[in-house]
């Protein structure tokens, strides 16, 4: 072979590497974006103030709070776990009982408020509807259950994919 020929051969190796090393940086790249934006990256990780985290000793038991109570940990800046609760409703009994279950296991405490009491806080701006809870950080509602959207709608059917929905936030 001549070294014209070979000189272009190895020119055209050298274009092709440099090609897929452009290819392979671009859908890198763009797989790392696409991540980015849909938070993979981004894990929220709440810790819960020091006195809702009870370990081996929580049974499962709400502490039942007022509004004034809740709008005063809020202007603490707590960071708490609060289920949005009513009596003689079907879904909140399933919906306590997953409260309970993951409190239980996770060793801390969730505080409850029933709906009527929420409407004369600051949550009543966010939730609309009960059952729900809502994740608190830092005295801020960062996140809660939307009975109102197909989104959340496993979250309230199946304590699996609530448990996934909680631990996404507490992390634990």
């Amino acid at each position: 072979m001549s070294e014209e020929k070979l000189g272009k051969t190895k020119s055209r190796r050298k274009s092709i590497i440099l090609l897929l090393i452009g290819l392979v940086a671009v859908v890198g790249f763009s797989v790392v974006f696409i991540g980015a934006v849909s938070g993979w990256f981004s894990s929220v990780s709440i810790a819960l103030d020091e006195e809702y985290i009870c370990g081996d000793e929580c049974e499962g038991e709400f502490i039942n709070i007022s509004a004034a109570e809740y709008e005063n940990l809020i202007s603490n800046e707590k960071s708490f776990i609060v289920f949005v609760d009513q009596d003689g409703c079907l879904m909140a009994n399933m919906m306590r009982e997953f409260v309970q279950d993951y409190v239980k296991e996770k060793g801390i405490k969730s505080l409850r408020i029933m709906f009527e009491e929420m409407k004369q806080t600051s949550l009543y701006d966010k939730v609309d509807f009960y059952p729900s809870v809502a994740i608190i950080s830092k005295g801020t509602v960062v996140d809660w259950l939307k009975a109102d959207s197909d989104e959340d709608t496993s979250a309230y059917n199946d304590y699996d994919e609530f448990r996934v929905w909680m631990d996404s936030y507490l992390g634990r």
